[in-house]
């Protein structure tokens, strides 16, 4: 598959993900839902490497090791704040603040990776908070 079929494929994984996992808060704590169902996660990427014979050890030490870790961190603060997000508030706010994540993602991507910022790119990051602030008002 391309990465365009993988795109469309995270597509509809998250967003099938997110009102299964507003349904779960309403009963269970946020925390416990965050836990299973990245626990879930775990074991599905631990299950990938396995099949594809992939070694993890040599990749957890060297240079790019620390952009992984930071990674990590960042991904567990940002989840489990969403996961308590939609505990407490309504899927049609919270999912588009949360997306807001693409822009300073593409942001992030221009400013320290050295992706080209072209005048269409720029007005699409701008109609994407246009959109996350007409959604959520």
């Amino acid at each position: 598959m391309n990465y365009l079929a993988w795109a469309v494929l995270a597509l509809v994984g998250y967003s099938v993900f997110t009102p299964l996992a507003s349904l779960a808060t309403n009963e269970i704590p946020s925390t416990v839902v965050a836990l299973v169902a990245n626990s879930m996660l775990a074991l599905s990427a631990a299950a990938v490497i396995a099949v594809r014979d992939e070694s993890v050890t040599p990749y957890l030490t060297g240079g790019n090791a620390v952009y992984m870790y930071a990674a990590g961190v960042f991904l567990s603060v940002g989840i489990l704040a969403y996961y308590q997000a939609l505990g407490k508030g309504p899927v049609s706010v919270v999912v588009p603040v949360f997306g807001m994540f693409l822009v300073g993602s593409a942001l992030l991507g221009v400013v320290f990776l050295g992706d080209p910022l072209t005048v269409r790119k720029a007005a699409g990051i701008a109609l994407a908070a246009t959109g996350v602030y007409l959604t959520t008002t």
